[in-house]
Protein backbone atom coordinates (compact mmCIF):
# COMPACT_ATOMS: atom_id res chain seq x y z
CA UNK A 1 0.00 0.00 0.00
CA UNK A 2 3.38 2.55 0.49
CA UNK A 3 4.07 1.64 -2.73
CA UNK A 4 1.12 2.37 -4.21
CA UNK A 5 0.32 5.53 -2.14
CA UNK A 6 3.87 6.99 -3.37
CA UNK A 7 3.13 6.09 -7.08
CA UNK A 8 -0.39 8.54 -6.17
CA UNK A 9 1.73 10.93 -4.62
CA UNK A 10 3.98 10.98 -7.76
CA UNK A 11 1.04 11.89 -9.98
CA UNK A 12 -0.70 14.47 -8.08
CA UNK A 13 3.16 16.15 -7.91
CA UNK A 14 3.06 16.21 -12.17
CA UNK A 15 -0.43 17.07 -11.81
CA UNK A 16 -1.46 14.05 -13.41
CA UNK A 17 -4.19 13.14 -11.40
CA UNK A 18 -7.14 13.28 -14.62
CA UNK A 19 -4.58 11.04 -17.26
CA UNK A 20 -5.83 8.61 -16.65
CA UNK A 21 -3.74 6.83 -14.28
CA UNK A 22 -4.78 7.19 -10.84
CA UNK A 23 -7.84 5.14 -12.43
CA UNK A 24 -5.83 2.41 -13.89
CA UNK A 25 -4.25 1.99 -10.17
CA UNK A 26 -7.53 1.78 -8.82
CA UNK A 27 -8.03 -2.07 -8.37
CA UNK A 28 -4.51 -2.28 -7.38
CA UNK A 29 -5.48 -0.21 -4.49
CA UNK A 30 -8.29 -1.91 -3.80
CA UNK A 31 -6.02 -5.53 -3.38
CA UNK A 32 -3.91 -3.52 -0.87
CA UNK A 33 -6.91 -2.82 0.94
CA UNK A 34 -7.85 -6.03 0.15
CA UNK A 35 -5.52 -7.73 2.05
CA UNK A 36 -4.93 -5.42 4.81
CA UNK A 37 -8.90 -5.89 5.93
CA UNK A 38 -9.65 -8.32 8.66
CA UNK A 39 -11.07 -11.55 6.91
CA UNK A 40 -13.76 -13.27 9.47
CA UNK A 41 -17.05 -12.20 9.98
CA UNK A 42 -19.85 -11.84 7.83
CA UNK A 43 -19.54 -7.84 8.56
CA UNK A 44 -16.04 -8.36 7.06
CA UNK A 45 -17.41 -9.79 3.57
CA UNK A 46 -19.50 -6.58 3.40
CA UNK A 47 -17.03 -4.23 4.17
CA UNK A 48 -14.79 -6.20 1.37
CA UNK A 49 -18.08 -6.35 -0.97
CA UNK A 50 -19.05 -2.83 -0.74
CA UNK A 51 -14.44 -1.47 -1.12
CA UNK A 52 -13.72 -3.51 -4.12
CA UNK A 53 -16.09 -2.14 -6.40
CA UNK A 54 -12.92 -2.19 -9.13
CA UNK A 55 -12.29 -5.92 -8.74
CA UNK A 56 -14.50 -8.99 -10.06
CA UNK A 57 -15.54 -11.51 -8.35
CA UNK A 58 -12.92 -13.85 -9.54
CA UNK A 59 -10.16 -11.59 -8.48
CA UNK A 60 -11.68 -11.26 -4.55
CA UNK A 61 -11.62 -14.69 -4.77
CA UNK A 62 -7.98 -15.79 -6.02
CA UNK A 63 -6.29 -13.25 -3.66
CA UNK A 64 -8.32 -14.60 -0.89
CA UNK A 65 -7.61 -18.06 -2.01
CA UNK A 66 -3.79 -16.95 -2.49
CA UNK A 67 -3.24 -14.86 0.65
CA UNK A 68 -0.46 -16.74 2.71
CA UNK A 69 -0.21 -15.17 6.37
CA UNK A 70 3.32 -13.22 6.99
CA UNK A 71 3.54 -15.01 10.78
CA UNK A 72 1.27 -16.99 13.46
CA UNK A 73 -1.00 -14.46 14.71
CA UNK A 74 -2.91 -14.53 11.40
CA UNK A 75 -5.02 -17.16 9.99
CA UNK A 76 -5.60 -18.30 6.24
CA UNK A 77 -8.94 -17.28 5.09
CA UNK A 78 -11.41 -20.25 5.43
CA UNK A 79 -13.39 -21.62 3.01
CA UNK A 80 -16.38 -20.81 4.89
CA UNK A 81 -15.52 -16.69 4.72
CA UNK A 82 -15.06 -17.22 1.05
CA UNK A 83 -18.46 -18.65 0.13
CA UNK A 84 -19.74 -15.95 2.04
CA UNK A 85 -18.13 -13.32 -0.27
CA UNK A 86 -19.13 -15.48 -3.61
CA UNK A 87 -22.93 -15.33 -1.99
CA UNK A 88 -22.37 -11.67 -1.24
CA UNK A 89 -21.42 -11.31 -4.74
CA UNK A 90 -23.29 -13.24 -6.82
CA UNK A 91 -25.61 -10.68 -8.20
CA UNK A 92 -22.63 -8.92 -9.78
CA UNK A 93 -22.32 -8.92 -13.58
CA UNK A 94 -18.74 -8.96 -13.97
CA UNK A 95 -17.87 -9.16 -17.49
CA UNK A 96 -15.86 -12.25 -18.51
CA UNK A 97 -12.27 -11.77 -17.90
CA UNK A 98 -9.60 -14.14 -18.03
CA UNK A 99 -7.50 -15.33 -14.99
CA UNK A 100 -4.08 -16.68 -15.42
CA UNK A 101 -2.24 -19.39 -13.18
CA UNK A 102 0.96 -17.46 -13.01
CA UNK A 103 2.40 -20.73 -11.26
CA UNK A 104 1.65 -22.85 -14.63
CA UNK A 105 4.91 -23.12 -16.31
CA UNK A 106 5.64 -24.90 -20.27
CA UNK A 107 8.36 -24.66 -22.29
CA UNK A 108 9.04 -22.37 -25.24
CA UNK A 109 11.20 -23.63 -28.34
CA UNK A 110 13.01 -20.46 -29.81
CA UNK A 111 14.99 -22.42 -33.10
CA UNK A 112 18.37 -21.17 -33.64
CA UNK A 113 19.25 -20.43 -37.16
CA UNK A 114 22.76 -19.39 -37.57
CA UNK A 115 23.97 -16.46 -39.42
CA UNK A 116 25.82 -17.09 -42.90
CA UNK A 117 27.58 -13.76 -41.81
CA UNK A 118 30.87 -14.29 -40.06
CA UNK A 119 31.94 -11.73 -37.24
CA UNK A 120 35.23 -10.90 -39.20
CA UNK A 121 33.49 -9.69 -42.18
CA UNK A 122 31.12 -6.89 -40.05
CA UNK A 123 32.34 -3.74 -40.28
CA UNK A 124 31.21 -1.01 -37.92
CA UNK A 125 30.11 2.45 -39.32
CA UNK A 126 31.94 5.36 -37.50
CA UNK A 127 29.03 7.00 -37.05
CA UNK A 128 27.68 4.61 -33.94
CA UNK A 129 30.93 5.87 -32.53
CA UNK A 130 31.86 2.57 -30.60
CA UNK A 131 35.85 3.10 -31.21
CA UNK A 132 36.70 1.42 -28.09
CA UNK A 133 35.89 -2.08 -29.71
CA UNK A 134 38.43 -3.81 -30.84
CA UNK A 135 38.36 -6.47 -33.32
CA UNK A 136 40.15 -9.43 -32.20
Amino acid sequence: RFNISQLEEWLRGKNLQQSGAAQMLEPLIQAAQLLQLKKKTSEDAEAICSLCTSLTTQQIVKILNLYTPVNEFEERVTVAFIRDIQAHLQERNDPPQLLLDFKHMFPVLFPFNPSSITMDSINLPASLNLEFLNKV
